[in-house]
């Protein structure tokens, strides 16, 4: 039973990091794809809390969870600040953000 879990974790890590990898234009791309990344090891503190029968993996779950929304949420108000500023969200030109 775990194992159907642990590959859907490791299927997803896998889709998130080749995003990663693969994808160097797209801004949006890229933090889905880290996203996705953390909700892989979200699915494997589960299992394996659910495992353990230990209340530890959901706490550091619901941080994780804590620290992507915020992290989702601080990524996309930089995102559109950055779009009204010079018109695209192209990777290739942040570093024009620099103060």
């Amino acid at each position: 039973m775990i194992i159907n879990y642990l590959t859907l974790s490791l299927l997803l890590f896998t889709f998130s990091l080749l995003g990663v990898i693969l994808n160097r234009k797209n801004l949006i791309i890229m933090i889905m794809s880290i996203e996705l990344l953390l909700l892989s090891v979200n699915c494997n503190f589960l299992s394996f809390s659910v495992l353990l029968d230990d209340i530890i993996g959901q706490i550091f779950c619901l941080f994780i969870l804590t620290v992507a929304a915020a992290e989702s949420a601080i990524g996309l108000s930089i995102l559109i600040a950055y779009y009204r500023l010079k018109g695209n969200i192209n990777i290739m030109f942040i570093n024009l953000l620099k103060g």
